[in-house]
């Protein structure tokens, strides 16, 4: 099973190993996608997982038992498609193939399974087209 969360760490869990023990004693698969951790303070991860059922659940309970706040993400890009006028721009600052210009229409298309929200291509719309909205709900 793949999933995308958000940790939220309290400040005594930023000096700690999670995402090895999620590794190590879950067999999680861990893509960390953005992170935002001070030591002392509260952090924030963004992670991709993938983990078979019974491990994601004993993964889980591990985090909660540390204060971990766990959210699910989910995220939407949103692009003007009406107003896009096709010019590939995106594409160019789009590393994970998220966003291709198709080769037969000229269209713009988004393969959301592939984003990882890094918003570059936000930036790089010369038109302004590009949003990215998350969201999250508490994992229970």
């Amino acid at each position: 099973m793949k999933e995308r969360l958000i940790l939220n760490f309290p400040p005594e869990c930023s000096e700690k190993p999670i995402t090895y023990h999620l590794i190590k004693d879950y067999n999680f698969k861990v893509n960390i996608l953005k992170a935002e951790i001070t030591p002392g303070k509260e952090g924030r991860l963004l992670i991709e997982i993938e983990a078979e059922q019974e491990d994601l659940e004993q993964g889980l309970r591990f985090l909660k038992d540390e204060g971990i706040s766990i959210y699910s993400l989910s995220r939407e890009v949103i692009i003007k498609k009406d107003e896009c006028i096709h010019c590939g721009l995106c594409t160019a600052v789009c590393f994970p193939g998220a966003l291709e210009v198709d080769r037969n229409s000229w269209k713009l298309i988004f393969n959301p399974e592939k984003c990882i929200a890094c918003e570059l291509c936000i930036q790089a719309c010369p038109l302004r087209l590009i949003n990215v909205c998350f969201v999250g709900g508490l994992k229970t």
